[in-house]
């Protein structure tokens, strides 16, 4: 004789959907509010990133050519040879950068030879865009 199978039904009830829907409702609750603050410093990391980058292919610049471009010259002159003097004597075909990048807020970096916070400047603006307080500014004289 064959046994008669019973078949067993497999699924979630409708208390088990809940319970999960609350506690995903909760983690929304707590989480959220801690990423959504979180742009501003994922911005700001970004643009360490860039002023570490361009910082390194300013010192192939200087390491090809003796100097670091001036600040009339500019960043620029990472991505094009520059024109006005003094002239690079070594400059790399290509240049030392794909692109000159733009902040994460759509500003360019500024760059200062020399500066006043070390040897050459490089800095964003920050949020606000603002160029009286530096204060709020991204360089590499802070945090690099």
């Amino acid at each position: 004789m064959k046994a008669m199978k019973r078949s067993v039904q497999k699924g979630f009830t409708l208390i088990e959907i809940m319970v999960v829907i609350v506690i995903l409702g909760v983690l929304a609750v707590l989480v959220v509010p801690k990423v959504m603050s979180r742009p501003d410093e994922a911005r700001a990391v970004a643009a360490r990133q860039d002023i570490n980058a361009i910082s390194q292919a300013l010192k192939l610049y200087r390491l090809d050519n003796g100097r670091y471009p001036t600040t009339e010259q500019g960043l620029k002159s990472l991505v094009e040879k520059p024109t006005a003097n003094p002239l690079p004597r070594n400059w790399k075909p290509g240049g030392y950068l794909e692109r000159m990048p733009k902040d994460p807020w759509g500003n360019s970096y500024g760059y200062a030879n020399p500066g006043t916070h070390g040897e050459i400047d490089i800095w964003s603006q920050g949020a606000d865009g603002e160029t009286a307080d530096e204060k709020n500014w991204i360089g590499n004289w802070n945090g690099q």
